[in-house]
């Protein structure tokens, strides 16, 4: 993650010598605003990149010496298959049609969105995957 961090820090001085240039030069308040927000934005994640590298077991990636099989393994748990993100998604959008279409659409998509997140967040502690 090292190199990661140093990535997005180089990218965030880029962004703040293309808003302070475009600032200058075209004088406009909102393209201005948004790359210093963005010069912002990576300069945040180069950051938390680079503390939580000192930290984290960060395999092969940051040694010099490495081959590509060094990294080679389980990388984590990943879920299979999941329904929850697709009630999730029809609730949002269900939530986000009811600003345009009326605000009682937002109340009506209020049950699937929990059910949705209930569910999401308590998949693993049913059924046959329920633990002891």
């Amino acid at each position: 993650m090292k190199i990661q961090g140093k990535m997005f820090l180089g990218f965030a001085v880029f962004i703040l010598a293309s808003a302070i240039v475009y600032g200058i030069w075209s004088k406009e308040p909102a393209g201005t605003t948004a790359l210093f927000l963005a010069f912002a934005l990576c300069t945040m994640i180069g950051f938390y990149l680079a503390f939580t590298a000192r930290r984290a077991d960060t395999g092969a990636m940051d040694r010099e010496d490495a081959d590509i099989a060094d990294d080679a393994g389980e990388l984590g748990f990943f879920s299979p298959h999941s329904w929850q993100p697709l009630a999730l998604g029809i609730g949002g959008a269900l939530a986000f049609m009811g600003i345009i279409f009326g605000w009682w659409l937002l109340y009506a998509s209020l049950p699937v969105i929990l059910i949705g997140i209930y569910g999401w967040v308590f998949e693993y502690y049913h059924g046959e995957n329920r633990t002891q």
